[in-house]
């Protein structure tokens, strides 16, 4: 029996993801998520009771891979290789997660009203963590002096960009979709600005 439900809250969550990606959460309508997860619509509501609870549900499962992401932040951690695996997997989940990616940076864009003030507050924990590493190491003298929030800020939008603006990749490269080769060259070009600018 669990592994019904949880066959099936997976097939929610999926079309929800790319429903209020879509259409955004006002516009989205539980018929349509059912319909696109091939269930009946009153499945939505058993599993999720309400159209609210279903999109958290969807910023949550984005939001644990992002902070995943940040594990490798150490203060005593080598600054390329932390910053090399991190950048890895924020790219990752763009390619993995681009409905749930492109949910969470449309709520992010509107304040996010919806998003769990616990997940809120460890989203900004784990920021102002990884931050710190950053000004220590470069106290230290083991990377140049750029402005680690600014850092971030500028890791963000690279990686995640991938997901939240994959039309216009599209466009400009003429592919419907990328492929793992696409995203290897990705990670390799954000990897080399980034080591390069912070004199890794």
């Amino acid at each position: 029996m669990s592994s019904i439900r949880e066959r099936n809250c997976a097939l929610i969550l999926r079309a929800a993801s790319e429903e209020f990606a879509d259409k955004g959460f006002a516009a989205a309508k539980t018929q349509d998520i059912a319909e696109r997860a091939g269930l009946p619509k009153p499945n939505v509501y058993y599993y999720f009771k309400s159209k609210e609870n279903l999109y958290r549900e969807v910023l949550a499962s984005i939001v644990e891979p992002i902070l995943a992401a940040s594990q490798p932040f150490d203060p005593a951690g080598d600054p390329c290789d932390v910053l090399s695996r991190y950048v890895r997997a924020k790219v990752r989940i763009s390619r993995d997660l681009p409905f749930a990616s492109k949910v969470f940076a449309s709520e992010i864009m509107h304040g996010a009203p919806h998003l769990a003030p616990d997940l809120v507050e460890r989203l900004d924990r784990q920021a102002q963590h990884n931050i710190a590493c950053l000004r220590g190491w470069i106290a230290q003298g083991r990377m140049a002096a750029i402005d680690p929030q600014h850092l971030m800020f500028t890791l963000w939008a690279a990686t995640q960009t991938y997901a939240d603006f994959d039309w216009q990749i599209s466009t400009v490269t003429g592919k419907p979709k990328l492929d793992d080769e696409d995203y290897d060259a990705a990670v390799n070009t954000i990897l080399t600005l980034v080591l390069k600018g912070c004199g890794l």
